[in-house]
């Protein structure tokens, strides 16, 4: 257990380590400062954070927790009347994440298992990125219209860019890590309006803030692995 323990510490640069422990302080901090508390939304966010680390190493272990996470914001979602954020996560990311850690486990790179092989997109594969995103868009809209779900036009693009971001995250693609950064700025924007009524959705602010930061990092470290596995 205690090796064990050290090789999992080990496996995470000093920077990465650093860049965790912020995280997971901003949101614990917000979480207990905040006026009403909601032990679901800490829950939630500690672990999308942490699911954010391992999927920035490449590493399968953060889809799972992608799983985990999309539930339980899902919950969240319903709560605060995002009907588009449940949709999204339940039905769009929860699946993403399945059909994601598969292809990973099938495109392991020479490093071995624990991180995916980077696969390069084709003219083909952008195109069925942008069209899954169109049409999720499309349909998505209506349906969140027709549940008369609050901030509609935000959640409408919050669907188009997690769209496209499981896509190129199923391609196995660095624009993954870009298209993730356009939807922490849309969810950012959806939940600070949240918290306006409600300061217990504080914490899932911070949350995708720190989303924010990890993803942007999640891009810079896909982009060296991608140039040394080339090199390889």
């Amino acid at each position: 257990m205690k090796k064990s323990f050290k090789e999992t510490i080990a496996y995470f640069t000093p920077f990465e380590r650093v860049l965790w422990l912020c995280s997971v302080t901003l949101i614990t901090v917000s979480s207990c400062l905040g006026k009403d508390f909601y032990p679901l939304s800490l829950i939630a966010s500690l672990l999308g954070v942490t699911s954010l680390i391992f999927i920035a190493k490449g590493n399968f272990v953060g889809q799972i927790m992608i799983m985990i996470f999309s539930v339980l914001y899902g919950i969240i979602s319903i709560r605060a009347r995002y009907y588009g954020e449940m949709i999204t996560y339940l039905f769009m990311s929860f699946p993403a994440a399945v059909f994601a850690c598969i292809s990973w486990l099938k495109n392991p790179s020479k490093q071995g298992k624990h991180e995916v092989q980077i696969g390069k997109l084709s003219l083909k594969k952008w195109l069925i990125c942008i069209g899954l995103s169109i049409v999720a868009t499309i349909v998505l809209f209506f349906v969140l219209r027709y549940f008369h779900t609050d901030n509609l036009i935000v959640s409408t693009i919050s669907v188009t860019t997690s769209m496209l971001a499981a896509s190129l995250l199923f391609f196995r693609s660095p624009f993954y890590a870009l298209a993730y950064v356009a939807n922490d700025i849309v969810l950012i924007a959806l939940w600070v309006s949240a918290s306006v009524h409600d300061l217990s959705y504080l914490p899932t602010v911070v949350c995708f803030a720190t989303f924010l930061f990890n993803d942007t990092y999640s891009f810079i470290n896909w982009t060296r692995m991608q140039k040394r596995q080339a090199e390889n």
